[in-house]
């Protein structure tokens, strides 16, 4: 993307997506890395931006007391160090537009930030006082702006635990800084300067909550806080050509900190991921943001578990999509070879079906019922099922061609009459058994030879009957034991048949086995995968939280800490029972897969047995 586009257009305190945008990212494949700004307006946003772009221009900034940046700007870019993915810019309308004077539109624009983000930038100018924090009244808001749930329990919705568990990581970048990094005579770091500014106080009075309100928010919020302090890029004179400025008319101390922030920001930041700690493409993001702005478009509050279902329930069938093209892509070469017997069509068969579970598995997540997996299997079992029809009807057309050919010249004789002689039937056995013996020597017939064979006899058996009987050659105790070595032959090619498609059952069979196989492990491996990540996102948060705790008691602040306590308690009861939940539902799918699988070839091996059960061929008698 060679500049920025808006995302989202804020046209008279409404918000609607770009439908550019949009499909720019419905085109992009590679996980994202997504970094937004947020601010009051006129606090140089966009320059940031661009700093993390890699290029002087593109984010308007501006130069005037007037807002630039409308509703929210997108520039996605090759990551700088993370290769095969996109690093997206998310550059935010000012807040506190005095133009505009529409606070809940703000708070919108805020809640979007926080939704689509891996990490938030919070740009301020000056200081972190008490002015600089109070202005980030919006983060006193997100219980109203967004759920994590969809749910009535507004007790549970207000626990900053779950916002804390899905929110992304929060940057606090100041600017214009002019004041000494130092407490107490004694030198501190940024980090340290912004944990001093969202220390709680103790008491309870009302000036004390009202103080220790938004800082404590912002605590539970965002456990994962990091600090930049700017100071004067250049004289005040030349503020208003910043963003023509070479980087060498730039102060010294400008340029050092804006580049530890951008190595900050590049090796730092992670990939956008969503509950369950599944990660995002560009596509997947173009239906989140999709999702939450229509939400919002008609008065609704964002919910991030039914934004995640929706855009699961989209994702998980562009999967079953991707997973069947693989497999039939997977099919082509072999297909291109009909007819194949039935080990060559089963091998292809098994490589691209376990090629086309494995994209599935990448691709998919939150297939709680196994669903969509269960979709996959049936499309391909119908594609296969149309393959081997195909194999089979060039199988058929193949044998035809050939038994017509080999058969050309007895057919001519038998015009000519030459088997109407007295002898003629030895004649006439000798050309079919050599008929017979060329067609089975001939290779790659595909499948359902000696059926094709069965059938084709069968309709010479009134030909051949013809000739024995007009043979004068024979008596009629000749003809008698011709007939029944003829039928005897007949029921051996029957029983050849049918040994045929015995075999080819029975390998069904093991080809289902093994295909039921690598499904369960697939299924098995992707569960696992999601329960780490499941476990690994709990831990970050359950870190967070004990960390917050030991803070409070560090502080004296005694009741808080014992409230934190038991929070903690109740994150790791609710973890364990939702763990113990998915546990019982993925044994539940694991086994509904197995029983599906033994059904399957129950039925094959009743159809075997018939085969088996069929009567046996009677002796032959001579006499």
């Amino acid at each position: 993307m060679d500049s920025p586009i808006c995302l989202v257009k804020n046209s008279d305190g409404e918000l609607c997506l770009e439908p550019e945008a949009i499909d720019y990212l419905m085109g992009l494949k590679q996980k994202v890395v997504v970094v937004a700004v947020v601010g009051l307006y006129r606090t140089g946003k966009s320059y940031l931006m661009n700093k993390l772009a890699q290029r002087k221009r593109g984010f308007a900034l501006g130069a005037t007391i007037q807002s630039k940046t409308k509703g929210i700007w997108m520039w996605c870019v090759p990551h700088p160090e993370k290769t095969d993915h996109t690093l997206v810019l998310l550059d935010t309308e000012g807040l506190g537009d005095v133009e505009k004077g529409d606070s809940k539109n703000d708070a919108w624009i805020f809640s979007l930030a926080i939704l689509l983000s891996s990490t938030l930038v919070y740009n301020s100018r000056g200081t972190i006082d008490n002015d600089a924090v109070e202005k980030l009244q919006y983060v006193n808001e997100l219980t109203e702006m967004i759920k994590v749930k969809s749910t009535t329990d507004d007790e549970e919705e207000g626990e900053g635990t779950q916002f804390a568990q899905f929110f992304p990581n929060f940057v606090w970048t100041v600017r214009d800084f002019t004041l000494q990094l130092e407490i107490d005579g004694r030198e501190i770091t940024p980090d340290q300067y912004l944990e001093n500014s969202l220390q709680l106080k103790k008491g309870t009075s009302k000036k004390i909550n009202d103080y220790n309100l938004p800082r404590q928010c912002i605590r539970n919020f965002f456990p994962s806080r990091k600090c930049f302090v700017f100071p004067f890029p250049t004289t005040p004179d030349n503020m208003h050509r910043l963003d023509s400025m070479d980087e060498a008319e730039l102060s010294e101390s400008f340029r050092e900190v804006a580049d530890t922030f951008c190595r900050f920001i590049f090796q730092e930041s992670r990939m956008k991921t969503v509950i369950g700690g599944h990660t995002l493409t560009g596509e997947m993001l173009g239906h989140l943001v999709t999702t939450y702005v229509e939400t919002i478009a008609k008065g609704n509050v964002p919910c991030l578990g039914n934004a995640v279902l929706a855009m699961a329930k989209i994702e998980n069938q562009a999967a079953v999509d991707e997973g069947l093209a693989v497999y039939q892509k997977g099919m082509e070469d072999v297909k291109a070879l009909f007819p194949v017997d039935i080990n060559q069509l089963s091998e292809n068969q098994l490589r691209s079906e376990t090629e086309a579970t494995q994209a599935f598995m990448k691709r998919s997540f939150k297939d709680e019922n196994g669903e969509f997996l269960k979709a996959l299997a049936e499309a391909i079992g119908n594609h296969t099922a149309d393959l081997v029809k195909q194999n089979k009807d060039a199988s058929e057309k193949k044998c035809e061609a050939l038994l017509e050919n080999l058969s050309a010249q007895m057919d001519h004789w038998m015009k000519e009459g030459r088997y109407a002689t007295p002898g003629g039937y030895e004649l006439y056995r000798n050309h079919h058994d050599n008929m017979v013996e060329q067609y089975r020597a001939e290779p790659n017939k595909g499948v359902g030879a000696e059926e094709f064979l069965e059938l084709f006899l069968k309709g010479k058996s009134a030909e051949s009957n013809s000739i024995l009987q007009a043979d004068k050659q024979l008596t009629k105790k000749d003809k008698k034991l011709q007939a029944e070595m003829k039928k005897t032959a007949e029921l051996e090619q029957e029983k050849a048949a049918s040994k045929e498609k015995q075999a080819e059952m029975e390998h069904n069979i093991e080809n289902n086995r093994i295909s039921q196989e690598n499904y369960l492990k697939e299924m098995e491996e992707k569960m696992e995968k999601e329960r780490k990540q499941q476990q690994q996102e709990f831990n970050r948060t359950l870190d967070r939280r004990m960390q917050e705790q030991k803070y409070l008691l560090e502080m004296g602040h005694k009741e808080k800490a014992e409230l934190m306590r038991q929070e903690i308690e109740e994150i790791k009861k609710n973890n364990q029972l939702e763990r113990d939940a998915n546990t019982q539902n993925q044994k539940a799918l694991l086994e509904l897969f197995k029983q599906q699988a033994e059904e399957q070839n129950k039925k094959m091996g009743i159809l075997i047995e018939e085969l088996k059960n069929r009567p046996q061929i009677p002796p032959c008698n001579v006499m």
